[in-house]
């Protein structure tokens, strides 16, 4: 007969928690490997972060410099418009 499978205490459960948080699996050669997520804000990639929630100055300072007229295309004054609707409103198509 078989020995039974043993309970894991609490601090082991704990560790296994937080190792499931902050690892991701991806196959590598056909094999589970557990590699570092990566690093998220709000659930949003760092770079998508900024994009949505950077100035214009701020890009500039920081020399994100092709990032610039994607951010100004999507907000003008602080109000996030699609970009068929700015060339409406300028009288466009």
């Amino acid at each position: 007969m078989a020995k039974r499978k043993r309970k894991l205490t609490a601090t082991e459960t704990a560790a296994k928690k937080r190792r499931r948080e902050e690892s991701m699996v991806v196959l590598i050669k056909g094999k589970q490997k557990r590699v570092p997520c990566p690093p998220t804000i709000d659930g949003l990639p760092v770079d998508e972060f900024l994009l949505r929630n950077a100035e214009p100055l701020w890009l500039h300072q920081n020399e994100m410099w092709e990032s610039i007229d994607e951010a100004t295309a999507r907000t003008v004054y602080g109000v996030t418009i699609s970009r068929r609707r700015a060339g409406r409103a300028r009288g466009g198509p």
